[in-house]
C-alpha cells in the first residue's frame, strides 16, 4: 500500500505506473487469499488510460486477464466470462488470430465456460486455443490439452482425450501431467477421474510404469478415489504405486504408500488387512531407522487399533509413537504423537495423564496446525472434566488466530485484538496501545493478512474435522 501511495503521488491516478502497481498489489492479494480486494485492484488497473504505446497496451491486456481469472476464483462466473470475452477480443485486435498472445486469452475463457456448464462453447474455444498453440509450437499446449481433456470427457465424446501425444516431446508430456494434477478440485469429480485414468494409461505406455509422472498421477487418482468414495480404485492405484517404489528400492516413498494403503483398507472396513499393512509398514520403518517415520507409523497404527476395539494394544502403539518422536528432532512429529495419545487418554477417562500429554503436544506444534487446533479444543474439555467432546471449537480457533498474530508483533503495540467468526469468515477488530510507526503498521497489516489466509486455508482442510 505504501508503494501504491508513493506511485500515485509521483505519477498520478490512472497513469501507466499506477496501473502497474495496482496489478502488482492485486497479485500479492491473490496469494494472500484476499481475492475480493485483488479484484478491485485489477479493476482499477483496467480503468487506466490505454495509450498507443504497444507495451502499455500489452500490460492492459494482462490486467484484464488477471481480473477475469480473479473473478473466476471468487465464483463470480458471469462477470468473469464478460471480462475474459472482452479480453479475448482485445487480444485478437492487438495480436491477430495466429499469434500465441491471442490464445493466452482464450484458454481461461474456455475454463470459465466449462465451469458454467456451457460445454459446447467451451469445446469451440479450447479447440481454437489448441490449434493456435500447436501451430506456434508453444509450451502452453500442455495446459490447453489438460483442459481440453476435461471438456471432451464432459461431452462424453467418443474420441481420444489427449490427441497427438506421440508428436510431443517427453518434457511436454510431463507438463501435461502436471497441468492435469493442478486442476484437482476444479471440475466434476467423475469427469476428473476419467481424465486421470486415461492419462495414466498414456503415461505408462509413453514414459513407463515406474516414471515419476506416472506415479504422481496414480497418487492423484488415489486421492480422488478417497474424496469421492471410489475405494476400490483408490486401493488399486496405491498398490500400483507401492509396487513401483518397491521395485525401485525407494524405501521411504514405499513406506508412505503403505500407510496410504492401510488407511484405504480401513476406510472400506477391512480392519484385518489394514492392521496387517500397518504391521508391515512398521517393519519397513524399523529397517529405515528414522524415529520420525517410526513414530508416524505407530501413531496411525495405534489409532487404527483403537477403532478396531483393541484398546490395550492401541495404547502401547500410541505411547511408543511418543517415545520414538522424542528420539527424533522433528517437533511436528512429537506434537502429533502427543495429541493422538492425549485424545486416547481423555476418552479413556485418564484426564490428568491426558492433560500433561496434550500440553506437551501443543508446545511442540505451530498454533495453526490442524492437530494443534484439535488438541487445544480437547484440552479445554479435559480441563472442564470431560472425557469426550472437544469443547468450543470456534473459540479455540479464534484464540489460535489471536495467538498467531500477537506472537508476531511488538509486545507493547496491541491493547486488544478481537477475533470472531461470522458467516464462515474471520472478523477482526484491532485496538492499539500507542501510535505505531509506519513500519509497525505495515507489519500489523501483513501479519493479519497472513493469519487470515493461513487460517482460512487450514480451516477448510479435512484435518479440522476433529
Amino acid at each position: 500500500m505504501r508503494e501504491l501511495q508513493a506511485v500515485t503521488a509521483r505519477h498520478g491516478r490512472g497513469s501507466p505506473a499506477w496501473a502497474s502497481t495496482q496489478c502488482d498489489l492485486g497479485n500479492l492479494l491473490v496469494h494472500a487469499d484476499q481475492v475480493d480486494r485483488a479484484i478491485e485492484c485489477y479493476r482499477d488497473a483496467t480503468s487506466a488510460s490505454v495509450h498507443e504505446d504497444p507495451q502499455i497496451r500489452r500490460d492492459h491486456l494482462t490486467y484484464r486477464l488477471n481480473l477475469g481469472m480473479a473473478l473466476q476464483m471468487a465464483g463470480r462466473l458471469d462477470e468473469a466470462e464478460s471480462e475474459l470475452r472482452q479480453g479475448a477480443q482485445d487480444r485478437l485486435a492487438f495480436y491477430g488470430r495466429e499469434h500465441a498472445g491471442y490464445a493466452f486469452g482464450l484458454e481461461p475463457l474456455a475454463d470459465v465456460l466449462l465451469q458454467r456448464g456451457d460445454v459446447r462453447q467451451a469445446r469451440q474455444v479450447i479447440e481454437e486455443t489448441m490449434v493456435n498453440f500447436w501451430r506456434n509450437g508453444h509450451e502452453r499446449i500442455a495446459t490447453t490439452l489438460a483442459l481440453r481433456a476435461e471438456i471432451v470427457a464432459a461431452e462424453d465424446a467418443e474420441e481420444p482425450l489427449f490427441p497427438g501425444m506421440d508428436q510431443l516431446p517427453d518434457e511436454i508430456v510431463e507438463q501435461i501431467a502436471l497441468s492435469v494434477m493442478s486442476r484437482l478440485g476444479r471440475c466434476d469429480p467423475k469427469t476428473y477421474q476419467i481424465v486421470l485414468t486415461d492419462l495414466v494409461a498414456i503415461l505408462e505406455a509413453r514414459l513407463g510404469v515406474d516414471h515419476q509422472a506416472t506415479l504422481n498421477v496414480l497418487s492423484t487418482l488415489a486421492n480422488v478415489g478417497h474424496d469421492h468414495s471410489d475405494q476400490s480404485g483408490r486401493i488399486d492405484a496405491i498398490q500400483r504405486v507401492l509396487a513401483s517404489y518397491d521395485r525401485q528400492g525407494r524405501a521411504e516413498e514405499a513406506l508412505m504408500a503403505a500407510l496410504g494403503l492401510a488407511m484405504a483398507q480401513s476406510d472400506v472396513g477391512n480392519e484385518e488387512k489394514a492392521l496387517r499393512t500397518y504391521e508391515s509398514a512398521h517393519a519397513r520403518a524399523e529397517r529405515i531407522g528414522r524415529p520420525e517415520l517410526t513414530s508416524q507409523v505407530l501413531r496411525n497404527w495405534g489409532l487404527a487399533l483403537r477403532e478396531a476395539g483393541q484398546v490395550h494394544l492401541a495404547e502401547q502403539r500410541l505411547t511408543e509413537a511418543v517415545t520414538q518422536a522424542r528420539r527424533g528432532a522433528d517437533h511436528e512429529t512429537l506434537g502429533r504423537a502427543d495429541i493422538a495419545l492425549g485424545l486416547f487418554l481423555q476418552h479413556e477417562g485418564r484426564l490428568e495423564d491426558a492433560r500433561a500429554v496434550l500440553e506437551e503436544g501443543l508446545s511442540a506444534l505451530d498454533p495453526v496446525h490442524p492437530d494443534a487446533i484439535v488438541g487445544r479444543s480437547h484440552l479445554g474439555a479435559v480441563m472442564a472434566g470431560s472425557t469426550c467432546g472437544c469443547g468450543d471449537l470456534k473459540t479455540t480457533i479464534t484464540d489460535a488466530f489471536r495467538q498467531f498474530v500477537i506472537s508476531r508483533l511488538p509486545a507493547d503495540l496491541l491493547a486488544d485484538l478481537a477475533v470472531t467468526i461470522e458467516d464462515g469468515d474471520f472478523q477482526i477488530r484491532v485496538e492499539l496501545r500507542r501510535e505505531p510507526t509506519e513500519d509497525e503498521l505495515e507489519r500489523l497489516n501483513g501479519v493479519v493478512q497472513s493469519a487470515h489466509a493461513e487460517f482460512r486455508r487450514r480451516l477448510t482442510s479435512p484435518g479440522y474435522a476433529g
